[in-house]
């Protein structure tokens, strides 16, 4: 399975180490959000790693809903309570959810569908930022704080009109940033297409919190700092290959 090298399981549970989780999100998704750094004292295994394991675990419907409850640390032994056919949720030890998901219509097993589908997603996904936030953050004329960045994953929701599918590609089609106050629910809009023909729908919604007035220095300062650890990880990773 592509996920084998970004968790361990043992007796239908699951975990990350801070090294799985961040090289997910960098080698996969193409997020290097801080949080997500094995050294960082906030570390959080990215939505996007529990959202994968939980698909390849469980198979693709036609519709799903995915609510994020919470941020899992490493070393939380997780598992996967099927409370009904139609809902599922990764849990810990104590019952603790961190991931739901409610789900209709059937259900594609298909390894390779799975694994295509989840790939160009959190590929999407991890564009967030730069490529979207940012014209979004000066079109409002408010950012987050630049010196800690903290942006939660909410919601995503999809929707394929079949599942007789092999290779739909995810593209961005729009997206919204509502501000209130010092919170703001950034809204990203996306299709599944294949053939040229869409064939599927998703939203995701994060929200951001500590927004403060729009600063093109200090977003500036921002975008390159990212920047710099993207290519001093692209670095290491090709000299370690």
């Amino acid at each position: 399975m592509f996920l084998t090298p970004y968790f361990s399981s043992h007796d239908h549970q699951f975990q990350f180490t801070r090294l799985q989780a961040s090289h997910f999100a960098k080698k996969v998704a193409g997020d290097f959000n801080p949080i997500h750094d094995e050294d960082n004292k906030r570390f959080c295994v990215p939505g996007d790693l529990l959202f994968a394991v939980l698909l390849s675990k469980q198979g693709i419907s036609e519709k799903m809903r995915f609510d994020f409850s919470g941020m899992v640390s490493d070393g939380v032994a997780l598992h996967i309570d099927n409370k009904c056919d139609k809902e599922a949720a990764v849990v810990d030890g104590n019952g603790k959810e961190y991931l739901h998901m409610s789900r209709e219509g059937s259900v594609n097993q298909n390894p390779e569908f799975i694994e295509h589908v989840v790939t160009n997603y959190v590929q999407f996904s991890g564009m967030n930022f730069p490529h979207i936030m940012v014209p979004l953050m000066e079109e409002k004329q408010m950012m987050i704080n630049c010196q800690r960045p903290l942006v939660i994953y909410e919601s995503m929701e999809v929707e394929f009109t079949r599942l007789d599918l092999t290779s739909p590609e995810v593209t961005f089609a729009g997206a919204t940033f509502d501000v209130d106050g010092k919170r703001g629910v950034v809204t990203l809009n996306f299709d599944f297409i294949q053939d040229g023909e869409v064939v599927g729908k998703g939203i995701k919604r994060m929200v951001a919190s500590g927004l403060k007035p729009y600063s093109q220095e200090d977003i500036d300062d921002l975008v390159n700092r990212f920047n710099e650890r993207k290519d001093n990880f692209l670095a290491q990773f090709s000299k370690a290959a």
